[in-house]
């Protein structure tokens, strides 16, 4: 019986090796910082000021926003005014008007609140429950004493 060698040519075994160029994309810290989601877990009274993740307050240095609006998601095209409060440490805030969109959408105690940045200072909003379900409104456009011109805004959809 003969024997049979196998003799390996091409490329040699898996993709890319032995080509000297690396297909692979360059580490973590070398990429340019774009934060679009973060959240927020709600230990503690979930009426008053929220503070959000430092990072984001890092990535808005020198630009710091005066309000943002807050909309949440897929509930139509309100939008809830929220002054933002910057403490001079570093530390961002979600505070005047925080309160009245907690109350309309339920955020308690153990929630997680996701925000998406949607451009032009807007925020998508879905909020968790604390069994990590998420919670759908039907609608929130309803009257109330917080609208006016300066308190809000159409409604911008992403595409």
């Amino acid at each position: 019986m003969a024997s049979t060698s196998r003799t390996r040519t091409g490329r040699g075994r898996g993709r890319g090796r032995g080509s000297g160029s690396s297909s692979l994309p360059p580490p973590p810290s070398t990429l340019p910082l774009i934060i679009e989601e973060f959240f927020i877990v709600v230990y503690e009274d979930p009426l008053v000021k929220k503070e959000l993740p430092k990072k984001i307050a890092d990535y808005l240095d020198g630009k710091e926003p005066a309000k943002v609006y807050l909309r949440a998601a897929d509930c139509g095209p309100r939008l809830w005014t929220v002054e933002v409060l910057f403490d001079g440490q570093g530390r961002m805030y979600l505070d005047k008007g925080w309160e009245k969109f907690a109350i309309a959408h339920g955020v308690d105690f153990g929630c997680y609140v996701h925000f998406k940045y949607e451009g032009d200072d807007v925020l998508t909003v879905k909020v968790f429950d604390g069994t990590m379900c998420r919670r759908y409104y039907y609608s929130d456009d309803e009257d109330t004493d917080d609208k006016s011109d300066d308190d809000v805004k159409p409604c911008i959809h992403p595409l």
